[in-house]
């Protein structure tokens, strides 16, 4: 009989430090998963904001690129006024010298 509660205890004792002992891990495997949560949520917001960045040196690149054209676009515009104003003022010299070789 002592051989039979000497087992029993020992078989309670083994149960209730395998319950713990699993209770414990279960408790670190829950850790586990939620820093793979975080990390992955970390990884997700780095990504999230590569990705914003990225997209504001493309709209930098364009508008750059769109200021250039309209500086292009501008420089064109003035060098044709100015060569429409020396095409003038040649006009008025020609006639300035026509009326000059006239009046002789």
């Amino acid at each position: 009989m002592s051989k039979l509660l000497s087992i029993l205890v020992a078989a309670v004792f083994a149960l209730s430090t395998g319950s713990v002992f699993a209770a414990a891990h279960m408790k670190a495997a829950a850790g586990d998963k939620k820093e793979e949560v975080k990390k992955e949520e970390a990884k997700a917001e780095v990504k999230k904001e590569m990705k914003e960045a990225k997209k504001e040196v493309v709209k930098d690149e364009k508008k750059a690129k769109a200021d250039a054209k309209k500086e292009a676009k501008k420089a064109k515009a003035d060098a044709a006024k100015e060569a429409k104003i020396a095409k003038a003022d040649a006009k008025k010299d020609m006639k300035k010298e026509e009326k000059a070789e006239v009046k002789k």
